[in-house]
């Protein structure tokens, strides 16, 4: 009986076979003498049939909880020594290896006095490992390489089960110009996938191609495997060796599997697909597996190729890994899963073209990892990086150059547009950037589309952080102080809903004032998640209430209640009585009063009145209605009262 089957069965019906608890501190050990113990004393006693006997036998020792050790009694060992044996309570049978990929590897010794004393030596992890319990730290890194419009982006999707990278059918042009990471799924199988940009080996020094062909290298240095994606419909085309060639000189260590995309066009059983197989040997990366990523044709194949190399693989990390079990595996089994949905701050760096979101993406990260440049539009996917600061998970997003989207625009430059209002809309704090230089040469500190933004950012209830970058670029002691003056002045212009929103002044080329951006954004994400007691609210009630000048006295409104029902961000009830509705004035003034008092300054609060109905006089409303005092309960459709039949 394997060891997970005896370990699952409760303690009062472990028995014959099964396994009994043993407490050595109530059971005298001497009268269960270790079986261990006395091989090691009577070597003849326990000749070569009884050991051979028991190891063909397997019985695995029990770990009980807290490590307590379990006595197994089986009758044929008892038949055969006439003793009751007491196994090491440390050493793991085969087929608990196989289940559990965990091991130890034990040595014993056996001192004068008969005691045994063991030894672990180390942990030692087998086939098969279960990745969805492996921390995601340790995951293996699979990139896909190939020439521009093979389906790079496409495989990535389908691998991540989600529409994340676009895709646009552009011969003539690169729609994926960053790397974008992403946890595949294919199977029981988890890894890091990176898509990366398409390869053109004789770009232009300094060019866009120069500089993604630059980027993907680096990346490729750091990755243990690849997916080496050719157009089977193309044939091989001559990029694809000169891709093959490439990747022999930066990649020589790199495990290659060559994938043939867009098969789905020749299965049709004229043997097309065998001669572009043949054709793909020419690349001299083995055998080709024909896939299409838009169908999801051949990922059983695409499964059965990766495997093995990750399974060993995956063996050699956690074998070297010094860490400990619950650092390289998670306690619920879903740490893959699980680490996608947990809520942590989502961060979008959102602004006009060429104001410097991608520079100070790539500065808060402390490395190159989105692409940068002079040219406008450079950035196209909505690049999506965890980053730590101060103990604090932070998901940064990088979106492509807000632009409002036309009739007449098309093509990948539409398909970022709306992924960047997508982004603007998961996120929980908006970083806008403004370009210094702009605002001190024109007349307005906003344009239209950063009036936009900010508005739509405060509609959606989002927190919102002004940043303006490009301030190394301002010469003298005028320009600096002119900037600094007008842009808080017109941003509390345009939205004076919303007041004390923070604005940064920063130079992210030099790497000047990130580490402010930081903690203005923590800042901001800590009061959209507060939460302010009822009791504490209704005190803070009564004292505005009395401070507030009413002309009417008698046709005020009385808020008798006041309470949040929900944060991210705040939204507060407040229950009202009296002839009057609160107006919009009213509200204004709850809400400037909020934010004085409790220091929520720079993040949107909702206040929404409720009426509280006048009470009857006598069972008689105004109207002169009869109103009863219990109320008939209501029942919704899900709850149905079923008819109860009393027999006596």
């Amino acid at each position: 009986m394997s060891h997970s089957c005896i370990r699952s069965l409760p303690a009062r019906k472990k028995k014959f076979g099964l396994g009994l608890p043993h407490n050595p501190l109530k059971s005298n050990t001497n009268l269960v003498p270790n079986l261990y113990a006395e091989r090691h004393r009577h070597p003849t006693k326990f000749g070569s049939f009884t050991t051979a006997f028991l190891n063909r036998i397997r019985i695995p020792s029990l770990g009980w909880v807290q490590w307590r050790s379990i006595s197994i009694l089986h009758p044929c060992i008892l038949q055969a020594t006439g003793e009751l044996c007491t196994l090491p309570t440390n050493e793991l049978s085969d087929s608990d290896s196989s289940n559990d990929a965990i091991g130890h590897l034990e040595e014993s010794h056996v001192d004068s006095d008969g005691d045994v004393t063991t030894k672990t030596i180390r942990r030692v992890y087998q086939t098969p490992v279960d990745f969805t319990k492996v921390n995601k730290n340790l995951l293996p890194t699979v990139v896909l390489i190939g020439r521009p419009n093979v389906g790079k982006s496409a495989l990535f999707n389908r691998l991540i089960r989600r529409r994340e990278a676009l895709v646009y059918n552009t011969p003539y042009d690169h729609v994926t110009r960053d790397i974008r990471e992403g946890i595949a799924k294919l199977g029981d199988l988890r890894f890091k996938v990176l898509d990366s940009a398409g390869l053109e080996t004789a770009a232009s020094s300094g060019s866009i191609l120069d500089r993604t062909s630059g980027m993907t290298a680096s990346v490729l240095a750091r990755c243990q495997f690849a997916v080496f994606l050719i157009d089977v419909r193309a044939g091989l085309h001559p990029l694809d060796l000169e891709v093959g060639r490439w990747l022999r000189k930066h990649a020589p260590g790199t495990n290659l599997v060559v994938a043939m995309n867009k098969s789905e066009s020749l299965l049709d059983g004229s043997g097309s697909l065998m001669a572009a197989a043949a054709e793909t040997y020419r690349l001299g990366f083995g055998d080709p597996i024909a896939i299409s990523a838009e169908t999801g044709l051949g990922m059983q194949d695409l499964y059965g190729s990766l495997k093995p190399k990750l399974e060993d693989y995956m063996l050699q990390v956690l074998n070297n890994e010094q860490g400990t079990e619950e650092t390289n595996f998670s306690e619920d089994g879903s740490s893959c899963e699980l680490e996608d949905s947990k809520l942590q701050l989502q961060l979008a760096i959102v602004g006009r073209p060429n104001v410097g979101k991608s520079t100070l993406l790539n500065t808060l990260l402390q490395e190159e990892r989105v692409l940068v440049g002079p040219e406008a539009g450079l950035t196209r996917d909505s690049i999506r990086a965890q980053f730590e600061f101060q103990g604090r998970t932070i998901y940064l997003v990088d979106t492509a150059g807000w632009l409002q989207r036309t009739k007449m625009e098309k093509g990948p430059a539409s398909l970022s547009i709306v992924q960047t209002r997508k982004s603007l809309m998961r996120a929980h704090v908006i970083a806008l950037v403004l370009d210094a230089e702009e605002i001190a040469n024109s007349r307005r500190s906003l344009k239209h589309d950063e009036v936009v933004i900010a508005r739509q950012a405060v509609e959606e209830g989002r927190g919102l952080v002004v940043v303006v970058n490009k301030m190394d670029l301002l010469r003298g002691k005028q320009l600096y102080d002119k900037v600094m003056e007008a842009v808080p002045q017109e941003i509390q212009t345009i939205m004076p809903q919303v007041t004390g929103i923070p604005i940064v002044f920063i130079s992210a080329l030099e790497g000047r004032g990130h580490a402010a951006v930081m903690h203005q954004v923590i800042d901001t994400y800590e009061k959209w998640c507060s939460r302010l007691s009822t009791a504490r609210l209704n005190r803070w009630l009564r004292k505005v209430m009395s401070r507030h000048s009413w002309k009417d006295q008698a046709a005020q409104p009385k808020v008798k209640y006041f309470t949040q029902v929900k944060a991210r961000p705040p939204t507060f009830v407040a229950f009202v009585s009296g002839k009057k509705e609160l107006s919009e004035t009213d509200i204004r003034f709850l809400k400037r009063s909020l934010k004085e008092d409790f220091d929520l300054g720079g993040i949107p609060i909702r206040i929404m009145p409720r009426s509280i109905e006048r009470k009857a006089v006598n069972g008689t409303s105004k109207s002169g209605q009869i109103t009863n005092r219990l109320s008939e309960r209501m029942f919704s459709d899900k709850r149905k009262v079923c008819p109860v039949e009393w027999h006596f």
